[in-house]
């Protein structure tokens, strides 16, 4: 019955050996992930780093907030092939209108009627539009092309943003390290 007891007893002992080995490398853990997320998301040193790199970044980020992309582009295909003619004001022609206007009630509805059905003409025209439109076709092609690069490039600059460098996460260690109790 002693050695039994004796032989629980040292599993037990180790057993607590484990866990208290196991809770110090997990507390050592947890010291490397903060000092990893603070050198990581410390944007001040890094702009100090490389100035030039974070205004360029901010300035990237700037330009598609206030869409930029999508006015250089418009100005591209204005410079290519024109600005194109402003929309009337109405759909229908003066003369139709005119005539319109002098049914009363009747013209009112009668000009609802004709605008709905040109607005349904143009929905049911605008797939042969939009297959004959050469702008378009260019556009999905560049898009098509253009999105895994894009991709690829947000992702590398992401993680570049996110990544501590070696000096920096060594100076964060050391920060949590000296405030962190001795055990």
């Amino acid at each position: 019955m002693g050695e039994r007891t004796e032989s629980a007893r040292a599993e037990v002992l180790a057993a607590r050996a484990e866990v208290l080995a196991a809770r110090g490398r997990l507390g050592e853990e947890l010291v490397r992930l903060e000092a990893s997320v603070r050198a990581a998301a410390d944007v001040k040193a890094k702009v100090r780093r490389s100035p030039v790199k974070a205004a360029g970044a901010a300035a990237g980020a700037g330009f598609v907030l206030v869409g930029g992309p999508k006015r250089v582009l418009r100005g591209a295909r204005n410079a290519i092939f024109g600005k194109p003619d402003p929309l009337p004001k109405s759909m229908l022609p003066k003369e139709i209108d005119a005539s319109l206007r002098k049914l009363g009630d009747d013209g009112e509805r009668v000009r609802g009627a004709l605008e709905r059905d040109f607005a349904r003409y143009l929905d049911e025209k605008a797939p042969e539009r939009k297959q004959r439109d050469l702008l378009g076709i260019i556009g999905g092609l560049l898009l098509t092309a253009g999105r895994p690069i894009a991709v690829r490039y947000g992702k590398q600059l992401a993680e570049q943003a996110l990544n501590p460098d070696r000096a920096a996460f060594e100076a964060q260690l050391a920060k949590v390290r000296s405030r962190r109790p001795k055990a």
